[in-house]
């Protein structure tokens, strides 16, 4: 499935490199098709990174005024629109509380203006967690040291659509200091777990009712995201372990192999399939 960008938008050049079927804008509102209309809330400082990653599988520090003019919208600007999906990612605040995030209260009305304004929405990491606690009070807890590095994850729910064709077992990178526990999740009915680890807990959340995905961990990084999170954190003299599962051998010298990219493109390839196949031909009637 192609996706329609805006033609200069930097991560058009990349994607085309990597042979993402990319859609110009141009093309796409000359041909008489309904094409899906998903939104990026975007809370990670490297928008051009983050918007490329996400982009990317929907295909198959500080951010410029001008690419902020260029290509995002205000909260004001959009909120009487209707999308089939919408995606809200981490941001770099997961150790506060909820509570003390500056945003906090702009955020939950954006959390429940997609109860009528979205038709899936799709949260990631600490977006994902922020909404979890938002609609079903489900807590983080911080954890002593950073869940760091690729790990093994369980398949629990193979019949799921938004698992067709997933291994019984598979690698996913995690980065965070928090988590939500398997137990408190369980005591919740109305959530379900499909993406279970021994080693960093629940991954993947579905809330049938609402046609909501929490993922909990970074199925969206590309190859090099925890190698330079890691350089990061050691040339500002930061306490920070080799990635678990990341470089051959734990030898950050050498080149990382990505080992969970057609899971990552399988999980936003499925999830689109089934937005497409239950969105409202209508944009004005997601929501009634």
């Amino acid at each position: 499935m192609p996706i329609r960008i805006p033609d200069t938008l930097p991560a058009r050049e990349t994607l085309l490199k990597e042979g993402v079927a990319v859609m110009r804008e141009t093309d796409a509102i000359r041909q008489d098709i309904r094409p899906l209309q998903i939104g990026l809330l975007n809370l990670m400082p490297n928008k051009i990174r983050t918007e490329t990653q996400i982009a990317r599988l929907i295909g198959a520090s500080n951010t410029s005024q001008e690419h902020l003019i260029s290509f995002y919208q205000t909260w004001e600007e959009i909120r009487e629109r209707k999308f089939d999906g919408f995606i809200v990612t981490g941001a770099p605040v997961e150790t506060l509380p909820f509570e003390e995030v500056n945003y906090w209260d702009e955020l939950t009305r954006i959390f429940d203006w997609t109860q009528t304004n979205v038709h899936s929405p799709f949260y990631i990491c600490w977006g994902a967690m922020a909404a979890a606690y938002h609609f079903h009070g489900l807590p983080k807890h911080l954890l002593e040291a950073k869940a760091f590095g690729v790990f093994r994850h369980r398949n629990l729910d193979p019949a799921s659509p938004y698992l067709s064709g997933f291994s019984d077992d598979f690698s996913i990178p995690v980065s965070r200091w928090t988590e939500v526990r398997r137990s408190e999740v369980l005591e919740r009915p109305e959530l379900r777990l499909l993406i279970d680890s021994d080693d960093t807990g629940p991954c993947l959340l579905e809330d049938r009712a609402r046609r909501s995905l929490f993922m909990f961990n970074h199925v969206e990084y590309d190859s090099f995201s925890l190698k330079e999170e890691f350089e990061r954190d050691r040339e500002a003299g930061k306490q920070i372990q080799v990635p678990y599962g990341y470089f051959p051998g734990d030898d950050p010298t050498r080149q990382p192999l990505n080992r969970w990219r057609s899971h990552a493109h399988l999980l936003f390839g499925n999830w689109i399939n089934q937005t497409y196949q239950s969105t409202p031909f209508s944009l004005d009637e997601i929501g009634g």
